[in-house]
């Protein structure tokens, strides 16, 4: 039960750290989160169930941050060029410099695990590795 709970609140505290570096932004780790995706993507554009799938989130939710990212001019929804039926997410220049500064941001409180050495970092990315292999969160 210690474990767990540890967990859980250690997850609290570098959420709200992280949130906290993004306010400024007017971004959300979610909505970050969904800019950085595309960003990193080859054409910085993703259909929608793609975006979703990689964020592991439900439709809804990737509905939800798409039309704030938009309503911020973020991202726009494009067409597919070969499906009709697919609307591709793409961020804007104005979303890459966002993210760019944003991203700075967070690397200045260190991802919100700050008071871990590397080799805790390291300790720490290979136990919650075991725990999310086991929980079949991704493939060994």
């Amino acid at each position: 039960m210690a474990a767990a709970t540890s967990v859980m609140r250690a997850q609290q505290i570098v959420l709200a750290r992280v949130d906290d570096a993004l306010k400024p932004f007017e971004l959300t780790f979610a909505r970050y989160e969904a800019l950085v995706l595309l960003t990193f993507s080859g054409r910085g554009s993703l259909p929608l169930g793609k975006m979703g799938e990689r964020l592991m989130v439900h439709p809804t939710s990737v509905t939800n941050i798409v039309d704030r990212l938009e309503a911020q001019e973020l991202v726009r929804r494009v067409p597919h060029p070969t499906d009709r039926r697919t609307t591709l997410c793409q961020v804007t220049p104005a979303g890459r410099r966002l993210v760019e500064r944003a991203t700075a941001a967070v690397a200045a409180i260190d991802l919100g695990i700050e008071g871990l050495d590397d080799d805790e970092i390291d300790q720490l990315t290979t136990l919650l590795g075991k725990l999310r292999r086991a929980a079949g969160d991704f493939a060994p």
